[in-house]
């Protein structure tokens, strides 16, 4: 067990026939009292502080941990977002590359219709135009007919004579 101040101080030493000056040692055990009462107030503030010290010491242990977890938690986060990114963007691009092949196959299915219709349009017009060319060809072939003038003769003659029979049976 170690000694306290109060032990020093009450301690009390033997006398001898010529044994120590008692002054001295007294004045010497006050000085060890005073140094040793010091020595212990240094002790309890420095074990203080050091109970501090770990405390903080802990906290910041804790604080340590709990950013290294986040850290890995954010690490984590951020493989699985670029993650699904990658999957997203693949996906986006797949679907844009059939989009483009379909419409790629639409327009070239329509280019071959509308190709198609045209040349049938082509035929059409060349059917029509070879009917209409020889309409008015039977056409001014009746025109240029010598039948008209005779036509026109008879005609006259016929009108004329079944006005005069009209007027004269009406009036």
């Amino acid at each position: 067990m170690p000694l306290t101040p109060l032990d020093i101080h009450n301690k009390e030493f033997t006398r001898g026939f010529r044994g120590y000056d008692e002054d001295e040692v007294n004045e010497f055990l006050d000085q060890i009292i005073k140094d040793y009462e010091l020595v212990i107030r240094e002790k309890k503030e420095l074990k203080e502080k050091v109970e501090q010290l770990n405390e903080k010491l802990g906290h910041f242990s804790n604080i340590e941990q709990t950013l290294n977890k986040s850290i890995l938690v954010a690490q984590e986060t951020a493989e699985e977002v670029t993650g699904n990114a990658k999957k997203e963007s693949k996906l986006i691009i797949k679907e844009a590359e059939k989009n483009a092949d379909r419409i790629i196959n639409e327009s070239l299915h329509k280019s071959r219709r509308i190709s198609i219709e045209v040349e049938e349009l082509r035929k059409q017009a060349k059917v029509f135009r070879t009917r209409l060319k020889m309409l008015v060809e039977a056409q001014l072939e009746l025109v240029e007919n010598d039948d008209w003038d005779g036509l026109f003769d008879t005609e006259i003659d016929e009108d004329a004579e079944y006005t005069k029979e009209k007027v004269e049976n009406n009036y």
